[in-house]
């Protein structure tokens, strides 16, 4: 099978990854697709924010204007001259914050707003034209426009010889009284409302028409136009009149609420069958009733022609009752515009010019980052290329203590560990051979002695080449054991067994090497004999191989102890072994397990053993759920400990600490 080439880190021959491979180069990419993102986010947002504060202050100007507007709009339809308008003027400007001018038509100032001795000049373009007689529809709701007709563009307050004098309309207030108290008799509800002529009207809360008519009210007593109205409205008719006969018409009646009559026919109050003094509530509260103007059916071009000379007669009447029109500038304080979002190519250079600003401020941080980030991982990839071609690695530097630090620590520890396992299959293969190659030395020689006549193949001859082999095949055994142990398939086979029978059998097996030794071996099981369940052939060959090694290195008139004891909780088994030896210095302690591991080098087979007997006992008892400790004082002894589980228990819940995994298979 053919894998894909991997390329190589600069510095150890290979080509460099390409850019967009890279983690610099991503996350490069990274930073700026973040930076492009948040500079149009923000864009976007102060775009949408500013463009909404404009459309609100925009508004809000609207808004003001108009309120402007009305203020003196009211103001000239109640004044034939614009003298004293300046009050006005000063009061609108400071209650609204902008600034004022009112000038004639030819520009003549009238008003201004303006505390300068030498205001700035005003724009080319009005903002409104302030003429009672043909009002702005635009600044004029049409609930204030004469009668809610948006045709009729005279102001309703323009109500010029109409209005009544004091005496007049406190005697139709006294009427409306009578009738609002007439109308509460009956259970119903009424306002006296006043219009801009100082005419009293009766509005009635609620909609029912036949309940008004039904009452015995006067409610067509402020039907009546008083003196003062007849006059004006005497007047009002020769005008309208007049317009009519020059376009070949004929003459008209005109009622207060300017209703007509002609021949028999008979306009009637628009918006209401009831006397026009009394009006049924609308649904919302409405303004003051405006002056009345002509309705006729939009289909009659008889009726358009009357309401039209109406309209013109009511235009020449009140022309000197209003103030002429004038031309109202409308601004800010220090006649500047509204302001505006205006995206001229220098505002969009700018902008550009930021986000770029911000783009490459983002990449140099970014790069600055990534190349920091980067450094360390290129040196653990070189270190680990080394060590791929078997060269001697030197530690990588640990600069921070962060995600790379704490990666390049554990790098190190894996290189440290590799090296010395490295170090140990070499020592151990080492080992092996010299172990293998020593009986079967002696087993060649003396077969060699043999077969040229120099040896007689007498008992102590077979005896000799027995020892051999059985060493030999000694050695053979531990080693397959453990690669058994290494694969898993070590088998045990586990049953009841009483602990204190296992460590006496152990003691019987050992005790006549250790009478010639001189060494005192002793069984101690304090509190009972606990039982476990285990293996006993595989546990005899790890305890056996223990005391096999307390008795090789301790002295004679020394002691060699097996105990047994159970764990506080039941559930355990702690099995020791201790000597009154020459002890394992502090510093080769954690390495006592490993294979082939001597303390002294120098001691030869048959005075320090294979080599794998501490290994092969640490197996075992992880084969049995387990665990194989050591303690050692140099010069006082050591103890080794085998803790087991009184019930099987899966392999490796428990080991020794820096011993490696293992799965070793329980039958």
């Amino acid at each position: 099978m053919r894998f894909p080439s991997r390329e190589r880190q600069p510095g150890r021959g290979g080509r460099r990854l390409p850019l967009r491979k890279s983690l610099l180069g991503r996350l490069l990419a990274v930073s700026a697709l973040v930076a492009a993102c948040s500079v149009a986010a923000t864009a976007w947002l102060a775009v949408q924010t500013t463009s909404g504060a404009i459309r609100q202050e925009q508004g809000q100007n609207l808004t003001d204007d108009a309120r402007i507007y009305h203020a003196l709009l009211g103001r000239a339809a109640t004044h034939p001259q614009w003298d004293g308008v300046e009050p006005t003027v000063r009061a609108l400007a400071r209650q609204y914050g902008r600034r004022i001018a009112l000038t004639t038509q030819s520009r003549a100032p009238i008003a201004d707003s303006a505390t300068e001795q030498k205001p700035p000049a005003l724009p080319p373009q009005p903002s409104a034209v302030v003429d009672p007689l043909s009002a702005d529809s635009a600044l004029t709701p049409a609930t204030e426009q004469s009668g809610g007709n948006p045709a009729d563009r005279i102001d309703p307050r323009a109500v010029g010889p109409f209005r009544l004098p004091a005496a007049e309309g406190a005697q139709l207030q006294k009427t409306a009284d009578r009738v609002v108290s007439c109308l509460r008799e009956y259970g119903l509800a009424s306002d006296i409302l006043r219009t801009p002529s100082g005419r009293p009207r009766i509005q009635v809360v609620g909609n029912d028409i036949d309940r008004i008519e039904g009452t015995r009210c006067p409610l067509d007593v402020l039907d009546e136009p008083t003196r003062s109205e007849r006059t004006a409205l005497a007047t009002l008719n020769a005008l309208a009149d007049a317009c009519l006969e020059r376009q070949g018409r004929a003459s008209v009646r005109l009622g207060l609420d300017l209703s007509w009559k002609r021949d028999t026919e008979t306009r009637p109050v628009p918006r209401q069958a009831a006397p026009s003094g009394v009006l049924p509530a609308p649904a919302e509260p409405v303004p003051a009733e405006p002056a009345p103007v002509v309705r006729g059916p939009a289909g009659s071009l008889e009726d358009r022609a009357i309401a039209s000379c109406v309209g013109t007669a009511r235009r020449e009447q009140l022309s000197s009752y209003v103030s002429s029109p004038a031309l109202l500038f409308i601004g800010d304080p220090d006649s500047t515009t509204v302001p505006g979002f205006d995206l001229s190519p220098a505002n969009t250079a700018r902008i550009a010019g930021a986000a770029a600003l911000v783009l490459a401020l983002t990449v140099g941080a970014s790069l600055l980052a990534a190349t920091r980030l980067v450094r360390p991982l290129h040196a653990l990839t070189g270190a680990a290329q080394r060590m791929k071609d078997g060269e001697t690695t030197e530690p990588v530097a640990v600069t921070a203590d962060n995600e790379i630090g704490r990666l390049a620590a554990a790098f190190n520890d894996m290189s440290a560990h590799r090296a010395r396992l490295e170090t140990q299959r070499r020592a151990m293969v080492s080992d092996v051979a010299h172990e293998l190659r020593t009986p079967l030395s002696n087993i060649r020689g003396w077969l060699e002695a043999a077969e040229d006549g120099l040896a007689d193949p007498d008992p102590a001859f077979v005896s000799s080449l027995l020892e051999e082999a059985v060493q030999l095949q000694h050695i053979i055994d531990d080693l397959q054991d453990l690669a058994e142990a290494d694969a898993g398939a070590l088998r045990l086979h586990p049953e009841p067994v009483r602990i204190d029978e296992l460590l006496g059998q152990v003691a019987a097996a050992h005790q006549a090497r250790a009478e010639t030794a001189g060494v005192t071996l002793t069984v101690s099981v304090p509190g009972g004999a606990p039982v476990l369940t285990a293996d006993p052939v595989r546990l005899r060959q790890a305890v056996g191989n223990l005391v096999s090694n307390a008795l090789r290195h301790t002295g004679p008139g020394g002691t060699v102890t097996l105990r047994a004891r159970g764990s506080d909780g039941g559930d355990e088994v702690a099995v020791e072994v201790a000597d009154t030896g020459s002890g394992i210095p502090a510093d080769d302690l954690p390495y006592v397990f490993d294979r082939f591991w001597r303390a002294e080098k120098s001691r030869s087979r048959r005075t320090g053993g294979s080599g794998l007997g501490l290994a092969i006992v640490r197996k075992l008892a992880e084969g049995h759920g387990g665990s194989a400790e050591a303690a050692s004082t140099e010069g006082e002894g050591s103890v080794f400990t085998l803790r087991l589980p009184v019930s099987p228990r899966p392999p490796g819940r428990r080991k020794a600490p820096g011993s490696p995994d293992t799965s070793i298979t329980a039958i």
